[in-house]
């Protein structure tokens, strides 16, 4: 073995747990006996294990079932045993009996295979038939096992007795990380995301059925558009020009309009270089929908009747429990309007207040701001911090201020004002909506307004797009939009307080990494490079951790180490050891 092999392979052996290693002698043995662990061969499945033990009925006649699944658990007791089996629906108990799965004189499918080859975690194929256990439990009798794919690593065992959950695999940190392992381990969260998809296909039925056309729209964008936010940038090498990971698809909906298209809708992947909490992700989903010849007071009645329907297609009724909080999604929803909602919960009546004046306002509330914010943002930081987390049932928020709103349409009856709506549940934002603005020189004027804003220091204002403008000048018809944030929809129809339990890989910091010299820094104070991982892993990581040690001890545990591992390595000498020290501590 070249010396690089030998201590790839060395390191390969010392990284792995005493399970791991059993498990990866295991499947050696598995082909050592002609058992392939990761066979390629299709496996016919005509069965899962929830619609066996839903349509099982005892004096049915005997029905062949075959079925695949992880092992959940095994109870060996001699020539038969039980395993839970765990299929993309459920968990069904399998018996299966030496002499049924091995009918000829071989029996090592039973003694070695079964008994002492396979493991849980491992996929394996059962046929056999369904029948009832003298205990009452809907079973399967195998009489063929087929080994599907070998499971390398343990799974977390949770323990669950008389409804109490013992070493549950529950540290969020682990489970959003490894979330394939959370899908196996943890019952409920398949749901959440089985959940998920029904609420995107509600969706879609209910905007299909008027006739709206689903579209895609660029991702990668030259002028970032649609929303107030801090983009993601990127360079094209072969254009030679930055461009950057979509904020929103509003700008290019609109377009379409202009086009021709009466209605247009998106599931759209969006991208935020913002903060992470429980409520937000910098990679989200939002759906935005654009409706020709309509307005803001139509899509509030369109948002509502959506989600009652939604809800309804979930869950078979329009109420969903928030922790102790029970939200109920029956339309018609209350509508407030901003200024309304912010005189009732602050007592000050905010309308006509000049920047300087609502700066006032927030010192006397309390409320932090800084001098980059302009009356749009000090308005939206006062609604933010003493009105919206009030609003827990569906509440239309409407008529927002127009420094806030640079794509909405004014107000028809006041020009301070937009026609704009914010559907509340929960104290956070749900959907967002607007009549847009349909006038290219009133949509210059605010984007020429946002850039003010951008050279004040607002890292969130908008760019102006000048080919949108360009697009608006050939005439767009009147026009509502909606945007709703689906990750948070989820969220509150599955009744979950965090993004992180409707984003099947959320957003995660790097992992903690431990630092270790490299193998060179070792073979300077004249160490083997074979030996530097059995170091490493009896805690040496770095050379200065060698400093001072006591050379017989380090001896006696690289000795044990190399025994232990089977390293096949050379035992260093107790002089060369006690000149590695003396070389550290020079």
């Amino acid at each position: 073995m070249s010396r690089i092999l030998q201590k790839n392979s060395i390191m390969n052996l010392i990284d792995l747990s005493e399970q791991e290693v059993i498990r990866r002698n295991s499947m050696e043995q598995l082909r050592s006996i002609g058992v392939e662990p990761y066979p390629a061969a299709e496996y016919v499945t005509n069965a899962y294990s929830n619609e066996i033990k839903a349509s099982f009925k005892d004096d049915a006649d005997r029905r062949p079932v075959q079925i695949a699944g992880r092992i959940m658990s095994r109870r060996i007791m001699g020539k038969a045993s039980f395993m839970e089996l765990q299929d993309s629906e459920g968990r069904i108990q399998v018996y299966i009996t030496r002499d049924d799965i091995c009918p000829g004189e071989d029996k090592e499918l039973y003694n070695t295979v079964f008994k002492k080859l396979l493991d849980i975690g491992d996929f394996v194929g059962v046929k056999g038939f369904v029948f009832r256990t003298q205990m009452g439990e809907i079973s399967i009798h195998a009489e063929e096992l087929t080994v599907l794919s070998k499971s390398l690593k343990p799974l977390p065992v949770v323990k669950v007795k008389d409804g109490v959950v013992f070493d549950g695999f529950t540290d969020p940190e682990m489970r959003y990380r490894q979330r394939y392992v959370d899908l196996i381990v943890n019952e409920g969260v398949k749901d959440i995301f089985i959940k998920r998809t029904k609420i995107f296909n509600s969706m879609r039925e209910f905007f299909n059925e008027r006739g709206y056309i689903e579209v895609d729209t660029p991702v990668l964008q030259s002028i970032p558009g649609g929303a107030s936010a801090r983009p993601f940038v990127t360079h094209h090498n072969a254009l030679d020009i930055p461009l950057y990971l979509r904020i929103a698809n509003e700008l290019y909906l609109k377009r379409l309009i202009v086009g021709g298209f009466e209605g247009v809708y998106e599931f759209s992947r969006n991208f935020r270089n913002e903060g992470m909490d429980r409520t937000h992700n910098p990679e989200f989903t939002a759906m935005e929908i654009y409706v020709a010849y309509k307005d803001y007071n139509w899509m509030m009645a369109f948002t509502e009747q959506m989600l009652e329907k939604i809800c309804m297609d979930v869950h078979g009724t329009t109420k969903v429990k928030m922790g102790e909080k029970e939200i109920d999604f029956k339309a018609p929803y209350k509508r407030v309007t901003m200024i309304d909602s912010i005189k009732e919960h602050t007592g000050i009546d905010i309308s006509g207040m000049n920047e300087d004046q609502l700066r006032d306002v927030c010192k006397q509330l309390n409320i932090e701001q800084d001098e980059t914010m302009g009356k749009g943002k000090l308005i939206d930081q006062i609604f933010g911090e003493k009105c919206e987390g009030l609003y827990i049932q569906p509440t239309f928020i409407t008529d927002y201020p127009i420094e806030m709103s640079p794509l909405t349409k004014k107000h028809r009856t006041n020009p301070e004002l937009t026609e704009r709506f914010e559907l509340m549940v929960n104290g956070k934002e749900l959907a967002n909506a607007y009549s847009e603005l349909n006038d290219p020189i009133d949509q210059r004027a605010r984007f020429e307004e946002q850039l003010r804003l951008s050279e004040k220091g607002d890292d969130e204002a908008m760019f102006i797009d000048n080919d949108f403008l360009r697009a608006l000048e050939y005439g767009m018809p009147p026009t509502s939009g909606m945007g709703i944030g689906m990750d948070r929809l989820v969220m509150f129809m599955t009744g979950q307080e965090s993004i992180q339990e409707v984003l099947f890989f959320p957003q995660m910091r790097p992992e903690k990494t431990i630092k270790k010299d490299s193998a060179d820094k070792y073979a300077a104070l004249g160490i083997d490079e074979a030996w530097v991982p059995a170091l490493q892993k009896a805690g040496y990581l770095t050379i200065d951790t060698l400093k001072g040690l006591n050379p017989n001890k380090l001896r006696q545990e690289l000795c044990e180490m190399n025994k232990k591992y089977k390293l096949e390595l050379s035992n260093p000498t107790a002089e060369e050891v006690e000149a590695w020290i003396a070389n550290a501590d020079k």
